[in-house]
């Protein structure tokens, strides 16, 4: 008889944090991200303050490297929708970022064991030689390759999350 492999264990993990759903979309994100994982999930939705209307949602996943990028293609084009997706960098795996607006589109940049965002050397090189002298086109530059205008539209349903309860996950004696 030969045995059966033991099932290895996911080598990565991240948050997708679904700012904003109308409710009528809101089974179909969680179909859509139930496919992308291999399996299904039920979201734990609230409402969103910030949009009337819609609701929100936060779900910790683990899969294999690159599932974060499954999932945001997965939302990816659903016209209402603001969302984003972390991968956690890994031994010798890039994390990434993912963030979405209806207005602006996807965003994507890698990110470093501790979560900031990393700037690549000719992403830097760019935006030097794109702004010149100019120190207000280097900071637009440098905004643009951050992702700012994601951050500061997602900035105002981020903090709707700051009315839910808090899950401890362990507790310091």
């Amino acid at each position: 008889m030969t045995a059966i492999p033991a099932r290895q264990p996911p080598t990565a993990r991240g948050v997708l944090l679904v700012h904003s759903s109308p409710r009528a979309l809101s089974p179909h994100v969680e179909w859509a991200v139930g496919r992308a994982l291999g399996e299904a999930v039920n979201f734990d939705w609230s409402d969103q303050p910030v949009l009337t209307g819609s609701q929100r949602a936060e779900y910790y996943w683990e899969g294999a490297p690159g599932t974060g990028a499954r999932l945001a293609s997965a939302l990816l084009g659903w016209e209402h929708l603001r969302f984003e997706v972390t991968e956690d960098a890994g031994f010798g795996v890039d994390g990434g970022r993912w963030l979405h607006t209806p207005e602006l589109g996807i965003f994507f940049a890698q990110t470093d064991t501790v979560g900031n965002i990393v700037i690549p050397e000719d992403r830097i090189r760019y935006a030097m030689e794109a702004a010149g002298a100019n120190a207000l086109e280097l900071h637009r530059e440098l905004r643009l390759a951050l992702g700012q205008a994601w951050d500061d539209e997602l900035e105002p349903f981020r903090h709707a999350s700051d009315f839910n309860s808090v899950v401890w996950l362990h507790k310091v004696g």
